[in-house]
């Protein structure tokens, strides 16, 4: 069963405030929270990071999670 937009916004944030301004992590460590078969909701973890007050980068640049390729991290906007 796939998670919902809000169970998927609530792991993500809470993962974000657990870290801390300054501090990011993988979105794949919200996917592993929601399922045991993680891979394929990471479409919907970026896409609902998205719509959420986090930022998005890449290698140390901002970057669109929706359009990033490659691995991502979040984070709390600093």
């Amino acid at each position: 069963m796939t998670p919902s937009d809000n169970a998927i916004a609530d792991v993500l944030l809470d993962l974000a405030h657990q870290r801390g301004v300054g501090k990011t992590f993988c979105p794949s460590e919200a996917a592993r929270q929601l399922s045991d078969d993680w891979r394929p909701l990471m479409a919907d973890v970026r896409r609902v990071a998205a719509t959420l007050s986090l930022h998005a980068s890449q290698k140390g640049q901002t970057v669109d999670p929706l359009t990033a390729k490659g691995p991502i991290r979040l984070g709390l906007p600093g």
